[in-house]
């Protein structure tokens, strides 16, 4: 049985808590299970209205808006998140579904027609880009836009911040260009245009509304947001939760690698599936942490965090914790119950969770279907090195060989 490294584990254990510096600051890492649900739960001492904090590193050098919803707190954070949820919900549609049955299996048959592929760049980066595109109700052909920007928007390999980055500019572009739209709409509304035939496309956008033309025409609070608030929803859309189902993808992939009789054991039943997807996302799971900010001194378990200073959230280790999983370095396929903590927990649970167990249960049933055997050729691990820890979350490159089911 396939085990994973547990960093966190002494520390956990000792004081729950893991001191580790931060650009010239040292955060304590909150690591136990319980402790991390309850932080989660408590805005008012943990807050998330802090702009460009959340994140870890924060992120003042790449963008200049504040994420939407995430870096607000209660109540404006349930107002604002509710303007876009039915978007990520769309995951739960029959007909997003299909798509993204359809497009695994395409690039599936890809893979299965060459020699050898890499999973980051030919399968896991398409996946995301082009599924993405379901979701915001605009053109397949965006993805190619967004495939362009690579793993991540905001970084290079290695963590070092990009300069000069793009999805500001695209934002703009596309915000514009659906409020035209818009205008377009409302001027054909107001002279008695035959609504029976769709005004023309601006854009190169479909008649059906898209994210874009939705936050233009949302309001909050009784106002109609303002363009950075766009862009803050359009900044989270795009760079939170991309590397995430990348490395997700790669992960479940490497892992069947790795342990060939687990194509197996899926293929009995598929109802495994479901399972199998859960304790991937526990022990694989790509965000180490995540930022909250300390409105008055606080003392994190034995740690003095000044006012304005921050804390972490240690996900990843939370998933770890020996009080709650039965061996949890062990992988095992049928764990149940897993309350992992992968999605988040309390108000700012993921918006994209949908999307991602979408894509990760599509694929495993489409491997099962259609691939006899995973086979590693080459893998390049992303380890993430930091002073107080090292974790391996996923891969910066690797190449496998897909072997083709046959019939008999």
């Amino acid at each position: 049985m396939e085990h994973v490294t547990d960093p966190f584990r002494e520390a956990r254990a000792q004081d729950g808590v893991l001191r580790c510096p931060f650009q010239g600051e040292t955060l304590p890492m909150i690591l136990r299970h319980a402790d991390v649900r309850e932080a989660a739960k408590d805005w008012q001492k943990f807050s998330s209205d802090a702009p460009f904090r959340v994140p870890i590193p924060s992120e003042e050098a790449v963008r200049t808006m504040r994420q939407l919803p995430i870096e607000t707190n209660p109540p404006e954070h349930g107002e604002y998140r509710a303007l876009v949820e039915p978007f990520f919900q769309r995951a739960k549609q029959a007909d997003v579904i299909a798509k993204v049955e359809a497009l695994i299996d395409e690039l599936l048959t890809k893979a299965l027609g060459r020699d050898a592929f890499e999973v980051i760049s030919d399968f896991a980066l398409p996946v995301q880009s082009r599924a993405l595109t379901y979701l915001l109700n605009v053109p397949e052909r965006e993805a190619d836009v967004w495939i362009g920007w690579g793993i991540h928007v905001f970084k290079v390999t290695g963590g070092e911040f990009k300069q000069g980055n793009v999805l500001e500019t695209y934002l703009h572009q596309h915000f514009d260009l659906a409020e035209a739209q818009v205008r377009s709409r409302r001027g054909n509304e107001a002279d008695g245009t035959d609504r029976s035939n769709p005004p023309p496309h601006v854009g190169g956008y479909e008649a059906q509304e898209s994210l874009f033309t939705a936050l233009v025409k949302a309001t909050y609070r009784g106002r109609p947001l303002t363009r950075e608030e766009m862009m803050g929803f359009g900044n989270l859309t795009f760079a939170g939760g991309r590397d995430t189902i990348i490395y997700s993808i790669a992960n479940v992939l490497a892992y069947l690698g790795r342990n060939p009789d687990a194509l197996a054991y899926l293929r009995a039943d598929p109802r495994r599936i479901v399972h199998a997807s859960e304790e991937f996302f526990r022990v694989f799971m790509p965000l180490t942490h995540i930022g909250r900010v300390c409105p008055v001194e606080t003392d994190v378990h034995g740690v003095k965090v000044p006012p304005g200073g921050r804390a972490s959230l240690a996900w990843a280790s939370a998933n770890l914790d020996e009080t709650v999983f039965d061996a949890p370095t062990e992988i095992r396929l049928d764990r149940k119950p897993n309350p992992h903590l992968s999605f988040g927990f309390g108000t700012h649970l993921c918006l994209g969770a949908p999307h991602a167990r979408l894509i990760v249960r599509t694929l495993l049933q489409a491997v099962c279907d259609r691939v006899a055997a995973v086979q590693i050729l080459h893998a390049e691990p992303h380890v993430e090195r930091e002073a107080a820890y090292q974790r391996t979350n996923g891969f910066d490159s690797l190449t496998v060989r897909l072997v083709a089911r046959t019939n008999s």
